[in-house]
């Protein structure tokens, strides 16, 4: 049997090696991910406003021109609507004509490429099942890659997104049909869960994504003024309390001073 001062010995080094394996998995660098880009929009991207998120005027909305419409299996079905992804050309795969090697650029998910069966998914049906793709906002596109290229092989990975300001919010729908999304979402970008609470009630209503970005509820909330718990993906949890004043109206834009982190 090992004597007390070899157990101390041999625990100590232990716990040693457990912290030097957990300093190590958080310093674990973020995989890199395989996809490949195309642009659109022109090149003021005027032509990526609103799309299949919601968020209608991407300029006064602060998404400006990076952004990208992702493919169906980055979409999930409206899920990964305000995520932020860091991408690169893929220098090792990509004509070297066309690619711009070191530099990134950040996008925010604000629309989906939908997918073109008619076409072959390695000629024109770039965004078909299971491929992952971006199609990027002109701008954002053309600070990794060269015009002419058209599609370039990239290396992307989701990173948390960086936003000025607090948490906005926007009312549209009518009576019994509220439907809720919450815009310039830092941290996460992306909502995993919300629910209401009016001013005369209690109770928390629970809200389900109807599309895009948008949250529905079918209780009659018109005119109250109304609170908001929301949660985002990365789980962190948020009560914007009394945010939307009594007499509100579809349609109205209400900003916060609160932001995820």
């Amino acid at each position: 049997m090992a004597s007390a001062p070899a157990r101390a010995i041999a625990v100590a080094l232990l716990m040693f090696t457990c912290s030097g394996l957990a300093l190590a998995a958080d310093k674990a660098p973020i995989k890199w991910m395989k996809a490949h880009a195309t642009f659109y929009g022109g090149a003021d991207a005027a032509g990526t406003m609103g799309g299949a998120c919601g968020y209608d005027n991407l300029y006064t909305e602060g998404y400006g021109t990076r952004t990208a419409a992702l493919s169906s299996v980055l979409f999930n079905d409206g899920a990964s609507c305000g995520q932020c992804y860091k991408i690169a050309c893929d220098r090792k795969r990509a004509d070297p004509a066309f690619c711009k090697p070191g530099v990134t650029v950040t996008i925010t998910a604000t629309n989906l490429c939908p997918p073109n069966d008619a076409l072959p998914n390695d000629n024109g049906g770039w965004c078909n099942l299971p491929r992952q793709h971006f199609d990027m906002a002109q701008p954002a596109w053309e600070k990794i890659g060269v015009y002419e290229g058209g599609i370039i092989p990239v290396m992307y990975q989701r990173v948390p997104c960086v936003k000025k300001g607090g948490v906005r919010l926007r009312i549209v729908g009518h009576d019994y049909f509220n439907l809720v999304i919450l815009m310039n979402v830092a941290a996460a970008g992306s909502i995993k869960s919300m629910d209401v609470k009016s001013s005369d009630s209690n109770d928390w209503l629970p809200m389900s994504r109807n599309w895009g970005a948008y949250w529905q509820c079918g209780g009659y909330l018109t005119g109250k003024m109304l609170s908001f718990r929301v949660t985002d993906t990365d789980g962190q949890t948020i009560m914007f309390n009394k945010i939307v004043p009594a007499g509100w109206k579809f349609g109205q834009t209400f900003a916060s001073k609160l932001q995820f982190k």
